[in-house]
């Protein structure tokens, strides 16, 4: 995959990742609540950045494990 494909690929998955996980995890601690409509934008560009860094730590590793683990023996 060309390099720039691949950095624009990890914006938009970590974005996605980042909404639905702060989404999900603020709601269930919060609840369906104004509160909760609140918080969720602000911890979602919260998570984003780690998302984007923690993605581009755990993308390599996890290939080479998947490679690994389906490589003909």
């Amino acid at each position: 995959m060309e390099k720039k494909t691949l950095i624009l690929t990890q914006v938009i998955m970590t974005f996605i990742m980042a909404v639905a996980m702060s989404g999900i995890m603020s709601l269930i601690n919060l609840g369906p609540t104004a509160l909760w409509l609140m918080v969720w934008p602000k911890t979602a560009l919260i998570a984003w950045p780690f998302a984007f860094v923690l993605g581009g730590i755990a993308f390599p590793v996890a290939a080479r494990i998947a490679g690994a683990l389906t490589r003909d023996r």
